[in-house]
């Protein structure tokens, strides 16, 4: 059974920066490419950035770019969303979601979310 769990959110001033985990099991984590998600009070999960299968990542998320990235440490099982030059509309629960390659765009297992509030 493959779960994810999130941890890393919280409470940051506007300008600041936080580092979100997601720590993969079940499965191989190589055999996943993982995705972050976030959703706000009242609006729709935005799909916010991605691995992809050749490599790299994709941001598509047109507000955050140049500000979070994504990594991953195969060893830990583990995906990060670095976050820098945090803004109050960067406010949501964080998702992390893992894809595996017959499935192509689907994701197919989620975390539970870690909220994260940035304060103006």
């Amino acid at each position: 059974q493959v779960r994810l769990v999130e941890s890393g959110g919280g409470l940051v001033q506007a300008g600041g920066s936080l580092r979100l985990s997601c720590a993969a099991s079940g499965r191989p984590f190589s055999s996943f490419r993982m995705g972050w998600f976030r959703q706000a009070p009242g609006k729709e999960r935005e799909f916010v950035i991605a691995e992809n299968w050749s490599g790299g990542s994709t941001v598509y998320l047109e507000s955050v770019k140049g500000r979070l990235t994504i990594s991953r440490d195969n060893a830990q099982s583990t995906v990060f969303l670095q976050m820098n030059s945090l803004k109050p509309e960067d406010t949501a629960v964080y998702y992390c979601a893992a894809r595996t390659p017959h499935r192509g765009p689907i994701y197919d297992y989620w975390g539970q979310g870690t909220q994260v509030t940035v304060s103006s």
